[in-house]
């Protein structure tokens, strides 16, 4: 009965989606075989999906959009293998700008494809089939491929959630490469739900892959934090085109993070901007020369004359030009690094405006420049990213922001996308990885500025939050040396919130920091006064017989306060 409705489903195409459909045949062999293995070990079971035509599947051609480069692989993609095995069955392959070249959508022999919600507007590229196949409700998750934008873009087009990857963590054995050294495969789903559920299955290192890499644990979660930091571009760095809807949605979407307890902090975007030019000069145009070299030398006219006017553009630069971009880019690099001491991810627009169809075939190269404005540093910069929809101009376009962080933040990314989404709430699905950080609450000598915090700093930790402890807990000045050092009792009666520091500390380092700290202190597990429970110093019941009771203080700084004016 599914496969029935699918195929009915396929049979027109007046938003130029597909390139490829499976036959009502191929599809219910797919079926029978997802069927014949029972759902148990089968966590995508019967799930349709769509693939990227520029991503391999067993059988069926790959054309990447230029008909004279199809060829028909005998095996799929690992990643989409991977999906297969895991029970979802795949439609068919999906329009995209030619060799991935374009954020918008119209750059294809088989017809530009077209925005789901107002057919004169384009749907955004390169993965523009993927994410109209979704919008339209013909699959229930699709893959797209990322370099500059391509798996966002058409998200924030189409009202969908994207997810950019950390590149290497998709295998992309089996997919045509653009720029190989920056693609990554992405992932469209109508939810965060639906991406990480989508993500636990894809993720699988690739030793056949020089690019794959092994997933690494990440470090703040938004799923279960109650307050971040989030970092905004300085307001004359923002860049709308003249779309005032966009700019009121991305301020309504600023503040809608900050309800769910964020802290905006500004930030300097410029050496992000300068990074995202990078990726059309040099080193990068010439990568995607070099990855259909010999294709587009031979046969320059099967392309279409906006992808070959850029891809040819790459045989202009010498080795010395493509060193060039590649020192500049490290230089940015390290210029972009000080805003994580600060920040937790940045947000902007996924896209400052949308075009129709019409203007963008007027002026194809600037309009789709400005297309990358907020995308194009994220694969040079190798960071991850979640385009989230953040509602809807009045023309009834969708619009959507990005939220993006440092390599393998992937989860957390998705946990936010996910409390977006359901209105706060936070999520509690399994992971595919570990989360890499431990929270130790402090209520002495480690506070910041005293003399035991280096023991945190030295180890890599960061503060997260200072705030106090639940009404359980009762504080003393424990007596003989070393000097200031206090001891934090929960009771069953009498105690009150105490001040402590919330940190968080690389799981590696946890060890050898708890082994330093002296009887009759320790660690254990320590409420805050949201409730939350963290790692935390506790003190042994029979160390406060003879000691201070401090507790009227509210805390170690105060009491120190008050012994230096006596």
């Amino acid at each position: 009965m599914m496969v029935k409705a699918i195929f009915e489903r396929l049979q027109s195409d007046p938003n130029h989606v597909w390139i490829h459909t499976l036959s009502r045949q191929q599809l219910l062999d797919y079926a029978h075989a997802v069927e014949s293995k029972g759902m148990a070990n089968q966590p995508l079971y019967g799930i349709p999906f769509a693939i990227k035509d520029n991503i391999d599947l067993a059988g069926v051609p790959t054309t990447a959009a230029c008909r004279d480069f199809s060829y028909v692989p005998d095996k799929s993609a690992s990643v989409v293998q991977r999906l297969i095995d895991a029970g979802a069955i795949p439609v068919g392959k999906t329009n995209l700008d030619q060799f991935a070249t374009g954020l918008n959508g119209t750059r294809s022999p088989y017809g530009a494809c077209l925005n789901a919600y107002d057919a004169n507007y384009i749907s955004g590229g390169s993965s523009s089939g993927s994410a109209v196949a979704l919008a339209l409700g013909q699959v229930c998750f699709s893959l797209g491929t990322d370099t500059a934008g391509s798996g966002r873009v058409p998200a924030a087009f189409n009202n969908l959630l994207g997810l950019k990857p950390t590149c290497g963590l998709l295998s992309t054995s089996g997919v045509v490469p653009a720029c190989r050294s920056l693609d990554t495969v992405s992932i469209f789903a109508l939810n965060g739900a639906d991406a990480q559920r989508v993500l636990a299955v894809a993720i699988g290192y690739d030793e056949n892959d020089p690019y794959a890499r092994k997933m690494q644990p990440y470090g703040f979660d938004f799923g279960t934090a109650v307050r971040f930091n989030f970092g905004v571009p300085r307001q004359e760095q923002l860049k709308f085109f003249g779309n005032r809807d966009a700019e009121r949605l991305f301020e309504e979407a600023v503040f809608r993070l900050e309800q769910l307890g964020g802290r905006k902090i500004e930030i300097d975007f410029a050496p992000f901007l300068e990074s995202a030019r990078l990726l059309y000069e040099g080193a990068w145009v010439a990568e995607r020369y070099q990855a259909i070299r010999d294709f587009i030398d031979t046969k320059p006219e099967s392309l279409f004359p906006v992808t070959h006017e850029i891809i040819a553009a790459g045989k202009n630069f010498s080795a010395a030009d493509a060193f060039s971009g590649i020192y500049r880019l490290r230089e940015l690099q390290r210029k972009c690094e000080p805003v994580w001491q600060n920040v937790d991810c940045v947000v902007t627009p996924t896209a400052g405006t949308i075009y129709t169809v019409e203007q963008m075939h007027a002026d194809p190269v600037r309009l789709n420049a400005d297309l990358g404005y907020y995308t194009n540093f994220m694969n040079l910069l190798d960071y991850s990213a979640v385009a989230i929809p953040a509602g809807f101009m009045a023309n009834g376009l969708p619009f959507g922001i990005t939220v993006f962080a440092p390599a393998h933040q992937d989860m957390p990314l998705l946990h936010l996308a996910q409390r977006w989404q359901n209105s706060g709430l936070a999520t509690n699905l399994p992971d595919a990885v570990p989360c890499g950080w431990v929270k130790v609450a402090v209520c002495g000598a480690h506070l910041s500025g005293l003399p035991l915090n280096v023991q945190l700093t030295s180890r890599g930790a960061r503060l997260r939050e200072c705030t106090r402890s639940a009404a359980e807990y009762k504080l003393y000045a424990l007596p003989g040396g070393p000097p200031c050092r206090p001891g934090m009792v929960r009771v069953s009666q009498g105690g009150v919130p105490i001040e402590v520091e919330v940190w968080e500390l690389p799981v590696r380092e946890f060890g050898s920091f708890v082994a330093g700290i002296p009887a009759p202190l320790g660690i254990g597990m320590l409420t805050l006064a949201d409730g939350e429970q963290v790692q935390g110093f506790v003190c042994e019941a029979y160390a406060v017989a003879n000691a201070v009771d401090i507790t009227h203080f509210g805390g170690w700084r105060a009491y120190l306060a008050q012994q230096q004016v006596q």
